[in-house]
């Protein structure tokens, strides 16, 4: 009897033994197949156990898209050639000859000091996050301090759409380049190089810092749900109200006459800038979607769309009004419809493109042509009159034609599909950054003239800028 109770355990424990050995070899194999060289049950398990929880955390940890990161690497060299040569090439063609090359030197200096300034502390101020974790009141304006000097920032940091940090750090670095340098075009040709360089450091770090915070790093206009998709507040409503405020306290220039303009003096390289424009645009919007994917794609077609039809809308205008369509009104059309749609690029689609591109055309070439002659204030190169009414513009519009079918089901949608919401928060950001532009701005005027002054004398701006300020003739 025993020994028959002693042969049935036997069996019972083989019996046992095979079926969580085919348990676990199962489970093993389902969990990615497995492999393990252990004999023992115990070890088995604890191999398998081993191999699932690296398996979770290798799915679980983030891994570089290079496809991604490609994109965003070329659409970083697209910014940085908005600025040089392009804004360098644009205005420095509408200026006279005599301004040519001040006008290059301001475009250089901001890339060269406002990228310093960008590594060094900009970028933690506008995207860390060690004031708002800690619940300090200062998160609601600027960032943080731990990523000053990019701490904590290595090759193997990933963020939006996994790529690495610092490409992002380089893609946003080009947006606080460009931002002060359109500003230049309000007050050209009779404003000191000294002064314009502290004008434009203090503007970056006390101006567009904060802004971009407000909208991009998580500050109180983002959580209120303001769409900015690429910069239309950010960048050319706050850079183009800096540029009437300064238009304004600097004065007209002194041969400057109401209702003649003076002629540009190589429309060649207006035609040029624009066109660097033009396509470093499609990093500017395209890319500001940080990923390879449907949105960009629309982003880059909407662009297009809009800034064509602004194009061929201001030529109309323009050979309607002044009975002959210029190459200067072309292009001026065309930067005005790529400001317009570069809040809306993620979020409208090609209805919204059109009508965004008509409207901005139409609303700055009366701004330009009509409401500055009657105001008489000297903004020489338009910089109000296109970056900063294209840009309100668009944004207002964003509240209107923002659309779920490029959104998603669940993503924003403008008065025009329902949401009147939008459309009041949009207006509300709008009006935040001309106030807090226009005061600060404002301040910095007052502040950097008792320093070092901002106009430069009589005689300077008689003779030109090139000569006095930087010792060199354009054209020998």
């Amino acid at each position: 009897m025993d020994k028959y109770i002693k042969h049935s355990v036997m069996r019972l424990g083989m019996i046992g033994a095979i079926m969580m050995a085919f348990f676990f070899a199962t489970s093993t194999y389902a969990q990615d197949s497995v492999i393990v060289d252990s004999v023992t049950v115990g070890s088995t398990t604890a191999k398998a156990d081993t191999a699932v929880v690296a398996k979770v955390a290798e799915a679980t940890t983030p891994t570089l898209n290079s496809g991604n990161t490609a994109w965003i690497i070329v659409a970083t060299i697209l910014v940085l050639l908005m600025t040089i040569p392009g804004l360098a090439l644009f205005y420095g063609g509408l200026v006279r000859q005599k301004n040519v090359l001040s006008i290059i030197m301001q475009c250089l200096l901001c890339v060269g000091m406002i990228s310093i300034v960008w590594i060094v502390f900009g970028y933690s101020f506008v995207f860390g996050t060690g004031f708002m974790e800690s619940g300090n009141p200062l998160g609601a304006i600027i960032g943080g301090f731990d990523k000053v000097m990019l701490h904590g920032i290595t090759p193997a940091s990933l963020t939006i759409g996994n790529i690495p940090e610092i490409v992002f750090v380089l893609f946003q670095c080009m947006f606080a380049v460009i931002t002060p340098a359109l500003i230049l075009g309000a007050f050209a040709e009779r404003i000191k190089f000294s002064g314009f360089l502290l004008f434009s450091l203090l503007w970056a770090i006390l101006v567009y810092i904060p802004m971009a915070h407000w909208v991009w790093g998580g500050g109180w206009l983002q959580k209120l749900g303001a769409i900015d998709f690429a910069g239309g507040t950010v960048v050319h409503v706050n850079a183009g109200i800096s540029a009437l405020v300064m238009a304004i306290m600097l004065g007209r220039r002194k041969d400057y006459k109401i209702g003649a303009p003076m002629s540009p003096h190589n429309i060649t390289y207006v035609f040029m800038g624009a066109a660097f424009l033009w396509l470093g645009w499609f990093g500017f919007n395209a890319g500001s979607g940080l990923a390879a994917d449907g949105i960009a794609a629309n982003a880059f077609l909407v662009t297009h769309l809009a800034t064509c039809v602004a194009a061929m809308t201001w030529m109309l205008i323009d050979w309607i009004h002044n009975k002959k369509p210029t190459t200067v009104g072309v292009c001026t059309g065309a930067v005005a419809g790529m400001v317009a749609i570069t809040p809306a690029a993620g979020t409208v689609d090609v209805l919204g493109a059109i009508f965004i591109g008509l409207i901005s055309s139409m609303v700055c070439f009366y701004m330009v042509a009509v409401v500055k002659p009657k105001y008489k204030y000297d903004d020489s190169l338009d910089a109000f009159g296109v970056h900063g009414i294209g840009g309100i513009v668009g944004s207002i519009l964003t509240g209107i034609f923002a659309t779920q079918y490029i959104t998603g089901e669940n993503g924003a949608k403008g008065a025009l599909y329902g949401d009147w919401h939008q459309l009041w928060i949009q207006i509300l950001a709008t009006v935040a950054t001309i106030v807090f532009s226009a005061i600060m701005t404002y301040i910095l005027f007052q502040v950097v003239n008792k320093l070092v002054g901002i106009r430069v004398g009589t005689r300077v701006e008689e003779e030109g800028l090139d000569v006095y300020e930087h010792g060199e003739s354009a054209y020998n």
